[in-house]
């Protein structure tokens, strides 16, 4: 079912607020989980949709935002991926620590409108797709950032053999995650380890103990 203005629905059930982990950074984000998921499984008209990934900022996001504007050397001057962007929150981290350029990629139908609200809240530019990038090569980038990919096994798999595609050409592979259930073993370089304040609705703990990974070319 079309969304008649996803914008609007975004601006009347969320808030302008800081992230928590990356404070410079504010996204329109919801305070409460079931009332904004009800809300948008009646505007798609469809039920037993998946969460509205796009309104929450998660752990694994947060602490690649973080990583990034601590080390913009990383991105400074790139062509970047945010893949399973959301919110687009490691996109607009990537353009404030100087990025050439960030593409936001979600196939949720609201995550063009959040990254575009967000991106225009925080001042930078991000474009963005909604083509599920696992179908083909990824895309001619620098560096791709996936946070909190490997909360389902069908899709952490896949996920994972496309990125160590995307690693195998050059390709620099940064990957935020608390160690979700599907988390890879093995193949991948701890960067940094934080604190990430969250939410007991979204979460088991109110902080969540995340780390930032790069994924080896040759794993």
């Amino acid at each position: 079912m079309p969304i008649a203005d996803p914008a609007a629905f975004i601006l009347a059930n969320t808030r302008l607020q800081p992230v928590p982990h990356a404070p410079e950074i504010s996204l329109w984000l919801a305070d409460e989980v079931t009332p904004i998921w009800r809300l948008t499984e009646e505007e798609l008209g469809e039920m037993g949709l998946p969460p509205p990934f796009w309104a929450f900022a998660w752990a694994g996001g947060q602490g690649l935002a973080r990583w990034l504007l601590d080390n913009p050397g990383e991105v400074a001057g790139r062509r970047v991926l945010d893949f399973a962007a959301g919110s687009g929150l490691v996109g607009i981290a990537a353009m404030k620590a100087g990025a050439a350029s960030a593409l936001c990629a979600d196939i949720d139908p609201f995550c063009a409108a959040a990254v575009a609200l967000n991106a225009e809240a925080n001042g930078v530019t991000a474009t963005f797709t909604g083509a599920d990038l696992l179908d083909g090569p990824p895309p001619d980038v620098e560096v791709i950032c996936a946070g909190d990919v490997f909360y389902e096994k069908p899709m952490a798999g896949r996920v994972l053999a496309w990125l160590t595609t995307a690693a195998g050409r050059g390709v620099h592979v940064l990957v935020g995650d608390p160690l979700r259930t599907y988390f890879p073993k093995s193949g991948l370089d701890l960067l940094a380890e934080y604190e990430v304040p969250t939410t007991r609705e979204l979460e088991d703990s109110a902080v969540k103990r995340t780390r930032v990974w790069t994924l080896s070319p040759g794993r």
